[in-house]
Parts: C-alpha cells; sequence; structure tokens
C-alpha cells in the first residue's frame, strides 16, 4: 500500500505543478495584453479619438442595453471594448426587461492575446493584429 500511496502523491505533485505552469503561463499572456491595450489607448489618444458611452449587445438580437462603460470598441460588431482604464470587455449579454430599463452590467475580463480563441474558424485573430485594424480604420 506504501507504493501506491507513494504513486498517487507523485501523480497529485505533477498535477499542481502542470497547474501552477499553466496559471503562470496565462499570467504573463494576460500581463502582455494589458501592456497592448494600454498602448493602444495611449495611440487613440494621441489621435485625438475620444472615447464613448459602450453599449452591451443583446447576444442573438440586433438590440443593445447602454452601460456605465466609457470607452472604445474593438470590433466593428461592438462584440468587444477597451474602457478608459485599461479594462477588456466582451459586450454580451442576455435579453433582460430589467437591463432595458436600467442598463447592462457587464464584468471587465482578462484580455487574451489570442481574440476568439476556440471560435470557429476566421473568428480568432491576435489581440495586437484586432489592435492594428482598429487603428488603421
Amino acid at each position: 500500500m506504501g507504493n501506491e500511496t507513494s504513486w498517487r502523491e507523485e501523480r497529485r505533485q505533477a498535477a499542481a505543478e502542470h497547474a501552477a505552469a499553466l496559471e503562470r503561463k496565462k499570467a504573463a499572456e494576460t500581463a502582455r495584453a494589458r501592456e497592448l491595450l494600454r498602448d493602444f489607448i495611449a495611440t487613440l489618444k494621441e489621435r485625438g479619438v475620444e472615447p464613448e458611452p459602450l453599449r452591451a449587445q443583446v447576444i442573438g438580437s440586433n438590440a443593445s442595453y447602454r452601460t456605465e462603460l466609457v470607452g472604445w470598441y474593438l470590433r466593428r460588431n461592438r462584440s468587444l471594448a477597451v474602457d478608459v482604464d485599461g479594462n477588456f470587455y466582451i459586450l454580451g449579454v442576455p435579453a433582460s426587461l430589467k437591463a432595458r430599463v436600467t442598463g447592462a452590467r457587464v464584468e471587465a475580463s482578462d484580455p487574451p492575446l489570442v481574440v476568439g480563441q476556440g471560435a470557429r474558424d476566421g473568428e480568432s485573430m491576435p489581440l495586437a493584429e484586432l489592435l492594428q485594424l482598429r487603428l488603421d480604420s
């Protein structure tokens, strides 16, 4: 039995180390993505591009709800945005009578280095490329 306990402990330790390595990688990617967003905002400000009130898009609909956020949309379909403080938002929300009246509350997300990863082919794009497209438009 002692041998089995040792093997289990080794497996548990290996899994913990793997999880820690993944967490460090994600933290590094998030830090890099935040840096890209800060540079993007600085460039917009240099160009005199003013932030605007952001609206949350109702998933599967053309409707949208107001939010308390002010910033810049990152995609033409207005599904992604960055606020004036550099926080990243996914602006898709479910339909809600309350949100229609009071506005939608959207939480910031950790920005990814690849936007839309895991989405249908052609929908994922490196964040740096997406930001450059936005600057060029």
